[in-house]
């Protein structure tokens, strides 16, 4: 008699336990199609919110590189005692070959973006915009090959800087803060 009890206690715990586990695999198995349905959510909204034009995305993404690249150099301007020649010349050889690039995915009028019409109203004043910032990177790369302290290049810096601000109030659509 006392081996039957303690065969059905074992049976009764065995069961438990399946049973407990069986619950646990399938809260698992919920955890899993809800975190799949979260990610599959999640990865239709960014593809929604993300330009689909590949000019539109280049652009961007060149844009983004050089506003990097200046991050660097103005972070050694306002803070002299980070100079460091070699990432100055680094960044300022990326900056005056990459600053050839963006130019090309401005063919596309229907591909504005952020660009303002007069990237194609105005296309001499933007090309000639355009120019200058490429002149402006190859004199600030030159000043940079030299540089022995943030002095050195910091105007050259400035010009870059004010390239940059001159293309964008003309032919950068306004953020609206």
């Amino acid at each position: 008699m006392e081996q039957v009890l303690t065969s059905k206690v074992l049976t009764s715990q065995v069961l438990t336990s399946i049973v407990s586990k069986n619950k646990a695999l399938k809260f698992i198995s919920l955890k899993a199609m809800i975190g799949t349905t979260l990610m599959s959510a999640v990865l239709a909204l960014s593809a929604c919110s993300s330009p689909v034009d590949p000019d539109i995305k280049a652009r961007q993404d060149i844009m983004k590189s050089y506003g990097d690249a200046m991050g660097i150099m103005g972070g050694m301007v306002k803070a002299p005692d980070t100079f460091d020649a070699a990432l100055l010349k680094d960044q300022t050889s990326y900056l005056a070959e990459a600053s050839k690039s963006p130019w090309v995915h401005f063919g596309n009028a229907e591909s504005m973006g952020n660009a303002t019409e007069a990237v194609w109203s105005d296309n001499e004043t933007f090309v000639a915009e355009s120019e200058k910032f490429q002149q402006v990177t190859a004199d600030l790369d030159m000043v940079a090959q030299t540089a022995t302290s943030v002095d050195d290049f910091k105007p050259a810096f400035g010009e870059v800087g004010a390239s940059c601000k001159s293309c964008h109030t003309e032919f950068k659509v306004k953020d609206s803060d």
